[in-house]
């Protein structure tokens, strides 16, 4: 017993007008991808553009903020330099504060005495 071939089934004909629909749906599908695609090509220049320019106003943010800071640290020392200037200017009244103090004393002294 040899077994007979499976029959082949039986293709049924290719209909053109779905043909043509089929190629209409596809190029409108295209074109759809296409804009879409465009779409997003613009979302992401513009999300670029705005990613670039908060990165520029950040740095020039921290270039602002490290200029700042040195300058208050040169600003500082001046001042710690004017302070010990005062002091040295001002250590002959200390000892005038000190001739007072004796003058006072003995004026008081005195007045004790009268």
């Amino acid at each position: 017993p040899c077994a007979a071939p499976a029959p082949t089934p039986a293709i049924p004909p290719i209909d053109p007008d779905v043909l043509r629909d089929l190629e209409r749906l596809s190029r409108e599908l295209g074109g759809r991808v296409d804009r879409l695609l465009r779409g997003l090509g613009g979302a992401v220049q513009e999300l670029t553009a705005l990613s670039v320019g908060c990165i520029q106003t950040y740095r020039d943010a921290v270039d602002s903020l490290g200029e700042a800071v040195d300058m208050s640290i040169k600003g500082m020392y001046t001042l710690l330099a004017r302070c010990e200037e005062l002091e040295r200017a001002l250590q002959p009244v200390q000892g005038l504060a000190r001739q007072v103090r004796d003058i006072r004393r003995t004026l008081e002294v005195l007045e004790a005495l009268c």
